[in-house]
């Protein structure tokens, strides 16, 4: 069900939205600082900067407005953006990002058929200004991007307001919960919420969202298609690395984490000489430090950028490029997905498990509790404690091919047994999007929001 705020109505906030607000007004000059400071490693970051303060050239009359936070988030929008378009050819879209790489797979995936911005930051004025130029009447925020002040200003202007493919980690609910004057307002501004799971959806009711607004539909990422040439890509690639030689990647990697793994592939090597480590660092402006670490730790190193550099002879290939994690996986004998040996909550295990690439991820995959549980549960995944483990198990599965296909199967059986999540959330966006087609312009600023119905 979406559920319309007031119209037009406006909402003052309360005492502790005011101390909110404060606070990230306070924190501005420190969010500047870091942006500049990034923007040595990416220089990406020292640009655009007024669309991050609703400045510059926003679009104008974007009836349904997408916010995902980075590459991850875009990568699950995809398709819901893909379905809209194809559906309501006559809407325009507009999808804002945070990051620049989620800017880049915007880009890469939409080209011009979408509009794109930055997100503006969390401030009154900010959000305000991007909203009365694209004047959105659908927003659809991927994940946990819960903003106080963007959520009462659409609750202001009467746009409903979908969570999709939400999820609330544990340890996120016990963090709302300890401020229940800025997250009750705005969990009450929520149209609906299309959680990924029934944990996250019973972590959302006990915040204190209705019943009535919260249903499982599960997780957009089941859903995301493969490319039709991945295959023969992959297969190309793995020429290249070497046919006879076992292949490992570990993706996402975070700072803290590359270390361990360089130390579980020294092990690994003591009993799987020859073997391959594909390392996938999760943010771009760490390609150089990464690289210089695997050199100073004496492995033999080439770059992904590096295209004419004979990789058989290489102990690890540095993959310094964005958008490619899935033909990496694809040409792999086994996974292992980063931001789970440190305490980030893990990255998407579901991209090598569609692939039918055994999956393996560190202690911390909070974000993925589910999937992971679901994967381990079916054979298709393990989960290892740190570097000794991680080399024990990779160099288990290279010397079991009989184990690492079964593995593999059960993983790509999971994802297809659990896709339709992307259907299921289309029943609760549709009847919304049609009243916007339906409008005649694609522009649905004089129509009313409406409540839809939807079985939980």
């Amino acid at each position: 069900m979406i559920s319309p705020g007031p119209s037009g109505a406006p909402i003052p906030p309360t005492p502790a939205e005011r101390f909110y607000t404060a606070l990230i007004a306070a924190a501005a000059p420190l969010v500047l600082l870091n942006l500049t400071r990034r923007g040595f490693r990416n220089r990406a970051y020292w640009r655009r900067w007024g669309e991050r303060f609703g400045h510059g050239a926003l679009p104008r009359d974007c009836p349904v407005w997408v916010h995902a936070v980075s590459v991850g988030e875009v990568q699950a929008a995809v398709p819901l953006v893909r379905l809209i378009l194809e559906r309501y050819p006559g809407l325009r879209v507009v999808v804002t990002t945070t990051t620049p790489t989620g800017s880049e797979r915007v880009r890469a995936a939409f080209d011009h058929e979408v509009e794109h911005v930055y997100a503006a930051y969390d401030l009154p004025g900010a959000v305000g200004r991007f909203l009365d130029r694209a004047r959105p009447r659908l927003a659809v925020f991927m994940e946990t991007e819960l903003w106080p002040n963007t959520l009462r200003l659409c609750a202001e202007r009467a746009i409903p307001v979908v969570v999709a493919n939400a999820r609330l980690s544990e340890r996120s609910a016990r963090g709302y919960s300890r401020f229940p004057g800025v997250v009750g307002p705005m969990l009450g501004r929520i149209g609906a919420i299309a959680a990924q799971g029934p944990r996250d959806a019973e972590r959302f009711l006990a915040l204190g969202v209705p019943r009535e607004r919260v249903q499982v539909t599960g997780s957009l990422k089941f859903d995301v298609p493969l490319p039709a040439s991945l295959r023969e890509q992959a297969e190309a690639l793995r020429r290249q690395w070497g046919v006879d030689r076992s292949v490992w990647v570990a993706a996402s990697t975070h700072e803290g984490e590359e270390k361990r793994i360089l130390d579980a592939f020294d092990r690994l090597l003591q009993h799987c000489p020859g073997s391959l480590l594909v390392l996938v660092p999760r943010h771009p402006e760490r390609f150089a430090r990464v690289l210089a670490l695997a050199r100073r730790m004496g492995f033999r190193v080439v770059q992904r950028t590096r295209a004419g550099e004979d990789v058989t002879q290489a102990q690890v290939f540095l993959g310094d490029t964005m958008g490619e994690l899935p033909l990496f996986f694809a040409a792999a004998d086994v996974a292992f997905v980063g931001g789970s040996l440190v305490p980030t909550g893990g990255h998407n295990l579901l991209e090598p498990a569609a692939l039918g690439v055994p999956v393996l991820f560190g202690p911390h995959v909070f974000n993925f509790a589910e999937v992971s549980g679901m994967l381990v549960e079916r054979g298709a995944g393990r989960q290892v404690r740190g570097a000794r483990e991680l080399a024990a198990v990779v160099c288990e599965l290279f010397q079991d091919p009989n184990r690492r296909h079964a593995m593999g199967e059960s993983a790509r059986e999971a994802v297809v047994e659990n896709r339709g999540a992307l259907e299921r959330l289309m029943t609760v966006l549709e009847p919304q999007l049609g009243l916007l087609a339906g409008s005649g312009r694609g522009d649905a600023s004089g129509a009313a929001p409406v409540s839809a119905s939807t079985s939980r």
